[in-house]
């Protein structure tokens, strides 16, 4: 099975594509992570993505396409994937669409997390990371013991520039304009599309997302 995860910034994706994979076994695919690995692994594909990368710039589709490409060939014949976040714009779905079927492969289902920009803002607004060790807390989901101090080597938490909460409504409005018309897009493919409200507490939502894909440890 494929499985693309969609939804805004804060809604949740990263969270339930890792339980998610954790739980089954399955493949966890994320672009960003990809072109890391890539680029360390000193990759043909990698040395070019780096370039974009040490310039600040945006990796173009075709690459990002192309290392995707690589991480499926690599793959176990028949090995169930999730996609976190990828595609994220109109042309990334059509390519990737196309290049799925030079190897008989196609997107089976389609997860989209949602919740209320209210909700999003404060959750992202409300993040805290630690400088030292890279640990992030969550004001509202999982603070650490002592406010402000991270749990792991008391270093002194701060707030990312790009979860300030001026930014983060910037990066919803990216999403609506350049992400959230894949919905229509896959809803009008074979695919099959799955709503569920990325509000409520990581379990319940990742019990309605083994329960949308038909999924069970038992």
């Amino acid at each position: 099975m494929h499985v693309v995860l969609l939804g805004p910034p804060g809604v949740g994706k990263g969270t339930q594509g890792i339980l998610l994979a954790d739980a089954f076994g399955w493949e966890r695919i994320v672009t960003g992570d990809l072109l890391r690995a890539a680029r360390d692994a000193g990759t043909e594909l990698g040395r070019e993505a780096q370039q974009y990368m040490a310039r600040g710039e945006l990796v173009h589709d075709q690459l990002i396409i192309g290392i995707v490409q690589e991480k499926l060939k690599a793959l176990t014949l028949g090995t169930n994937v999730v996609f976190d976040g990828f595609p994220r714009n109109s042309s990334q779905a059509l390519t990737f669409s196309m290049m799925l079927q030079t190897v008989g492969l196609a997107i089976d289902q389609v997860v989209v997390l949602e919740a209320d920009d209210d909700v999003l803002i404060k959750r992202i607004s409300g993040r805290r990371s630690c400088p030292s060790c890279g640990a992030v807390y969550n004001q509202s989901l999982a603070s650490p013991i002592r406010e402000g101090v991270c749990d792991t080597d008391g270093g002194a938490l701060f707030r990312r520039a790009d979860d300030e909460p001026s930014t983060v409504r910037n990066r919803l409005e990216v999403y609506r304009r350049e992400t959230e018309p894949l919905i229509a897009y896959y809803e009008k493919s074979h695919a099959l599309v799955h709503h569920i409200a990325g509000g409520p507490s990581v379990e319940v939502v990742q019990t309605a997302l083994r329960d949308a894909l038909g999924l069970s440890l038992s």
